[in-house]
């Protein structure tokens, strides 16, 4: 009885172990491809690595970078907007450049202000002034001439009436007047002249160049302000409220970097292709006139035709276009830009990686 069990127990292990080895050799079929890998839809065509940008006239996009260091203080623009020449982008703190502009003002002002007053004399106030004093010399000195020709008089009628010392003393005080009224006379010409003419060209220089350094400074105020240098649509904005930006960009705690403050980027009516083709495959670029290239949107089986625009004639190390600080001096390539309008169902954005087929 025994035996008969162990049998069946055996023969039943022997099924299930056939069972399984049935049940796990079974494969499901394979699910289809989401999208169709890209071919090469030229014959004897080549490929290239492209990024996508902006349509520029030439160059690439505009990296803004502020002319001056400071706080920010407010950004004014979003990602994704499109601004017009000379929209303010991002305000820096500007409270110590507006103090010295106001003090500047104030001494230029300040500066012109005496220079008016130089070439406004003589005050009618000051001439009139001295032109009371001559008169008071001129009755000082007839006061004095009189007591002399009286002591001189009295003299020469009895000797004895008048002493020497007194007649001298008279003297005096003729001559003594009549300095003081020469004394009040040049005071009167001086004051009739007005200013001197060396005194004015002096203030004309120092209020040029008061004047001078607070258009200087109120210049240099307005590039506190980041306004946009031609019409686009701001791509990236790389600063915050409180961010500490200067001539090299803003710090990018991710990068370890300065990156620029602002992306701008032109309208995106329309975008360009910037494709890098390997330095062995350059002599198969066909001509410009003959040119066709096509590009494939990555995960997707979208193809968009392109448009030749031109090509950068100058081979240069291949760029790691994920960190542009990496360079492979082992491969250069030739830059070739493309153009193609954007399609209004695909979402397709500047700085986004395609694959660009060029063929004839």
């Amino acid at each position: 009885m025994r035996n008969k069990i162990l049998m069946a127990l055996a023969a039943v292990g022997v099924l299930a172990g056939c069972c399984a080895v049935y049940v796990f050799s079974l494969q499901e079929p394979a699910l289809p491809p989401v999208f169709n890998p890209p071919e090469n839809p030229f014959s004897g065509g080549i490929y290239a690595e492209g990024i996508v940008e902006s349509a520029q006239g030439s160059g690439k996009n505009v990296n803004l970078y502020p002319e001056v260091a400071g706080t920010v203080k407010q950004v004014l623009v979003t990602e994704g907007q499109a601004v017009s020449k000379g929209t303010p982008l991002l305000i820096i703190d500007d409270s110590v450049q507006r103090a010295i502009v106001d003090q500047q003002r104030s001494q230029a002002q300040a500066a012109g202000t005496l220079l008016q007053e130089l070439k406004a004399q003589p005050r009618k106030e000051n001439l009139e002034v001295a032109i009371a004093q001559v008169q008071a010399a001129e009755a000082s000195l007839k006061n004095a001439q009189d007591e002399l020709d009286k002591q001189s008089a009295a003299y020469q009628a009895n000797p004895k009436s008048v002493s020497r010392d007194a007649l001298d003393t008279a003297g005096n005080a003729v001559a003594q007047a009549k300095s003081n009224l020469t004394v009040a006379q040049r005071q009167y010409e001086l004051t009739k002249a007005g200013a001197w003419s060396y005194d004015i060209a002096n203030q004309q220089h120092q209020y040029n160049a008061q004047s001078e350094a607070y258009l200087s400074s109120s210049a240099l105020l307005a590039k506190y302000t980041l306004r946009a240098p031609h019409d686009g649509v701001i791509l990236s904005i790389n600063a915050a409220a409180g961010d500490y930006v200067s001539p090299q960009g803003s710090y990018d705690s991710y990068t370890q970097g300065p990156d620029p403050v602002l992306v701008l980027g032109a309208p995106q009516t329309a975008l360009h292709v910037r494709c890098y083709v390997d330095e062995i495959l350059v002599p198969r670029i066909p001509p410009a006139p003959e040119m066709k290239a096509q590009m494939a949107i990555r995960g997707t089986g979208i193809r968009i035709p392109l448009e030749y625009v031109r090509t950068q004639p100058y081979v240069s190390p291949k760029i790691e276009l994920s960190n542009q600080r990496q360079e492979r001096v082992d491969v250069r390539v030739l830059p070739i830009i493309f153009r193609f309008d954007k399609p209004k169902e695909v979402n397709l954005y500047p700085g986004e990686l395609v694959d660009v087929y060029i063929g004839k």
